[in-house]
């Protein structure tokens, strides 16, 4: 604290009190940590840099509360500048909380109450918002934790601290054979600091990996009262430590390897890529040199919903500045032009471009969020104004670029369209499945004239003649409330003692087979080891391409792992398929998943599955070829007894946003076998080979 005594500094005998003109924190001070916390090394100054959880070298003591400027998360400034985010801390500054300041879309307040409302459920289970007052804990390059301590009692019991127990998982290794199969080990510096599409993606496609990895590992395990699992950050602190990220150049403007419309689930992607640094804060900024100052821009900003925004034109957003909220002692404060607010208004004065992400709720988790670049807006003007709370509120206007690809105004119109506002165009027929499915799926050309694609007839499931027959007899689960990990179910142990999948449906890991419930199991339908057999969970359409025949695609958003539907048909045996049959699935052809998706050992099929959708099948017979697929196939096993059924899941690689055609690679013929003609292939990738069969 600085103190001010009259004209004396230092008193010589008892203070009198009545002389302290002011007591306020230094504010412009942030302390930078070392990124090693090796406390027995040799200090090498008198002064000594730790953070804030520890530990701590002989004679020193923890000091609270911790205060840390958002400055520490500009791109540098004085004697930093030219260092890029993030900063030697594993956790952003300002992750931990500040007293006594106010939180709005820029940044995070004290108010237990204001951070209470805007926390969200995520895919998992687990809490996530714009603000968190949890005190994160520190993480180690292996992957383990070592947990902040609350301060009192009463804080621990209001928000929980950040799980620990990965020790019996090798977390590392996992880590780094992903990493090698995804060649983001050693990325050359400059092509991090200026990526492109395919290291965006293959840095997204990891971390959801170990995310989903992470949330398995943790799901086996007993839940600690007051602990708070968090794979989310995890992860991304983990791939931030191994240097597993794309664009670490703060910019204005776009972000190479990021198309307006992509979607995040989680704040932490976006911090990955470079689309927006503050996992927590809602408006980004770095300092630029004026002559001889320098002063804020802002670069990016996230438009959650959480505040006074009016977002609801798709081209326009009022955004609300940042603090003014309620704080504990009841006192209102009134917005102050100061960081993420000073940084808006000096784009304004700049017109600088300002990225825009937008966060919509997520309808099959109500309480989350999904986070939706929309492109760059320019702003156009600011002002104050009463806010709801009473207290003074800045307000920017901001206006999107033109020329863009539409982004939030698909949203919307997708919207209307289930909410019957408006008639989607093009609409042959409003459900094809003739409500075989539980959701329907529309026909629509928009294309040309064709009517609809040669006649079948609609088949919600694998249709067997006789199940394979297996060597030997297996166990059925007699799970009544349906099965649980960590139990002794028979189900759970044919999967290594894991469940494939969460309580939304995702699949966690990608083994050589999934073993669902099969027909004589006691679980109910709502299991969550029978996610493949429960049907649609997402509204989608088969409409006409322009160059390929009809294709497949969804009205809503589908996350990274989500089951899409299953390849329904006729199972034939290999003699019985016809050289005119383009709705063939063959599982024993060659498959190169790794570039996809890493998994334990390379797909076995156990059994010899042709599947024919020619005359009779389901929506995954329109899912076109792609030499860069968005959507991979995963063998399931059902079994009942000495019978075993195989069926065939399309699983999402990566997150796929609304109206995104869904593809998936048919595989290469083996060698050993004569397969059908090679085709040309049109999927437009940069890696397309030319054909497919």
């Amino acid at each position: 604290m600085e103190q001010v005594l009259g004209s004396d500094s230092v008193p010589s005998g008892p203070m009198d009190k009545s002389k302290v003109l002011t007591v306020k924190p230094l504010r412009c001070l942030v302390p930078i940590f070392p990124s090693q916390r090796d406390t027995t090394a040799p200090q090498t100054s008198q002064f000594a840099s730790v953070p804030p959880t520890g530990p701590f070298p002989p004679g020193a003591a923890p000091f609270f509360p911790f205060f840390a400027s958002n400055e520490s998360q500009r791109q540098g400034t004085g004697a930093n500048q030219g260092r890029s985010y993030p900063i030697p801390s594993p956790v952003p500054l300002n992750s931990f909380r500040t007293p006594a300041s106010a939180a709005g879309n820029g940044d995070i307040g004290t108010s237990r109450r204001s951070s209470r409302n805007r926390v969200a459920a995520d895919e998992d289970g687990y809490s996530q918002g714009d603000a968190y007052e949890n005190s994160f804990g520190m993480y180690t390059e292996d992957g383990s934790d070592v947990v902040k301590k609350r301060k009192s009692r009463k804080k621990a019991k209001g928000r929980p601290a950040i799980a620990v127990s990965l020790s019996e998982v090798d977390i590392e290794s996992l880590v780094n054979n992903l990493l090698k199969s995804f060649n983001l080990v050693e990325i050359d510096t400059f092509y991090q600091a200026n990526s492109d599409k395919e290291l965006v993606e293959r840095v997204l496609i990891v971390y959801n990996l170990l995310r989903r990895k992470i949330t398995q590992i943790d799901d086996s395990k007993e839940a600690v009262p007051g602990v708070a699992r968090r794979p989310d950050l995890r992860s991304g602190t983990i791939l931030m430590n191994k240097g597993a990220r794309a664009n670490v150049k703060k910019r204005i403007g776009t972000v190479p390897g990021i198309d307006v419309g992509d979607i995040f689930f989680f704040r932490m992607e976006m911090c990955l890529v470079g689309l927006h640094a503050p996992i927590m804060g809602g408006i980004d900024y770095l300092t630029v040199k004026v002559s001889a100052d320098e002063e804020p821009v802002a670069v990016s900003i996230v438009s959650s919903g959480g505040y006074e925004d009016d977002g609801d034109d798709g081209d326009v957003l009022i955004y609300s500045g940042h603090g003014g909220v309620q704080r504990k002692d009841k006192q209102q404060m009134d917005q102050k032009l100061e960081r993420g607010n000073l940084a808006l208004e000096k784009s304004l004065h700049r017109a600088n471009e300002v990225r825009v992400i937008r966060g919509v709720r997520d309808f099959a988790s109500p309480t989350g969020k999904i986070y939706v670049y929309d492109g760059r807006y320019i702003i156009h003007e600011s002002w104050i104004e009463k806010g709801k709370s009473g207290c003074n509120v800045f307000k920017y206007k901001l206006v999107r670029v033109a020329g863009q690809p539409e982004a939030y105004t698909v949203w919307k119109s997708i919207q209307q369209w289930k909410d019957g506002v408006t008639t989607r165009v093009g609409v042959i027929l409003p459900d094809l499945t003739s409500g075989a499915e539980s959701l329907p799926v529309c026909l629509v050309n928009d294309v040309d004239d064709e009517k609809g694609p040669a006649y079948f007839t609609y088949l919600p499931h694998l249709k067997y003649t006789k199940p394979f027959a297996s060597s030997k007899s297996f166990l059925n689960c007699s799970c009544s409330d349906g099965c649980e990990p960590a139990t002794n179910c028979p189900c759970v142990q044919k999967n290594g003692g894991y469940i494939p999948y969460t309580a939304l449906g995702i699949l966690l890991s990608h083994n050589s087979l999934i073993h669902e419930c099969g027909p004589a199991c006691l679980c109910p339908r709502t299991c969550r080891n029978r996610v493949s057999q429960a049907g649609l969970k997402i509204r989608l359409e088969v409409f006409k391409t322009k160059d390929k025949g009809w294709g497949l695609r969804s009205w809503d958003p589908i996350r990274a792992g989500a089951f899409i539907c299953e390849y329904a048909g006729d199972v034939i045996d290999s003699s019985a398929v016809e050289s005119d049959d383009n709705y063939i699935f063959d599982a024993t052809r060659s498959f190169d998943q790794l570039e996809f998706v890493p998994i334990d050992d390379p797909v076995k099929v156990p059994f010899p599955l042709i599947i024919s959708a020619k005359n009779g099948g389901n929506v995954g017979r329109f899912m076109n070829h792609s030499c860069s697929p968005n959507v991979y196939w995963q063998p399931i096993l059902r079994e009942n007894h000495d019978q075993s059924y195989l069926h065939v899941g399309f699983y999402a690689i990566k997150h796929i946003p609304p109206m995104q055609e869904l593809t998936y690679s048919y595989g290469m013929v083996r060698t050993d076998k004569d397969g059908p003609r090679r085709k040309k292939c049109l999927c437009g990738s940069s890696k397309c080979r030319g054909y497919f069969y």
